[in-house]
């Protein structure tokens, strides 16, 4: 199962905390998902720092590659500007081109903690040829999600969306974690809702959504 995503804002950390271990609901999609809980709603992005004096500090004593702007005028991802998550470039989507695996999580979900050792295995077997993104999605603690991610060994760079500007279009999370895959011709399909669990799954999964062999 995966965490399903409320729609307007709470903007305490507590209740963010609280809403995050309480009881799962949703249903995977795609190969099956693992447990998880509600998250917080969507808070104000003006009330969300993503890359406190901390956060940078962790990132750059960490692995995380830099963000950066993508090549295409219009690689078929909607014109939305996302902050680099613990400092760094700005990227505008429309710039990011296919093939590429996008992966929407929040620091407080366990079953995106418990899937990024897969995703970046598959990232550092096959990222020269599918690129993987991560996008902090809707967190009032993106700090935790940073952290997460680093201490699993995340290595590919990770954006953030504290306010929710992705909700309405094709990247967005009715739960999380929620994982995308951008095709080469700028088509967005789901590739899975819910954890997924080794590096052989995901490329699996790739594969059959965008039609090629890796």
């Amino acid at each position: 199962m995966v965490r399903a995503l409320g729609r307007r804002a709470r903007v305490a950390s507590a209740a963010a905390l609280l809403l995050a271990v309480l009881a799962g609901c949703g249903n995977s999609s795609s190969g099956g998902g693992q447990s998880g809980a509600p998250l917080a709603d969507e808070p104000s992005s003006s009330k969300v720092n993503v890359a406190t004096a901390e956060m940078v500090a962790a990132k750059k004593a960490s692995k995380v590659e830099a963000c950066e702007e993508g090549r295409a005028s219009d690689g078929g991802l909607p014109s939305i500007v996302l902050p680099c998550l613990g400092g760094g470039e700005s990227a505008d989507l429309a710039s990011f081109e296919g093939p590429m695996v996008i992966n929407l999580f929040q620091g407080f979900c366990a079953p995106c903690k418990e899937e990024m050792p897969a995703l970046q295995s598959f990232y550092e077997t096959y990222g020269d040829e599918v690129p993987v993104v991560g996008i902090d999605v809707m967190d009032t603690v993106p700090g935790v999600a940073l952290e997460e991610a680093i201490s699993r060994g995340v290595t590919f760079p990770m954006y953030a969306d504290p306010g929710g500007e992705l909700q309405g279009g094709p990247l967005t999370a009715r739960a999380v974690p929620a994982t995308y895959v951008l095709s080469s011709s700028g088509e967005v399909e789901l590739l899975q809702m819910g954890g997924m669990t080794s590096a052989a799954q995901v490329k699996e999964l790739v594969e059959k959504k965008l039609g090629i062999e890796l």
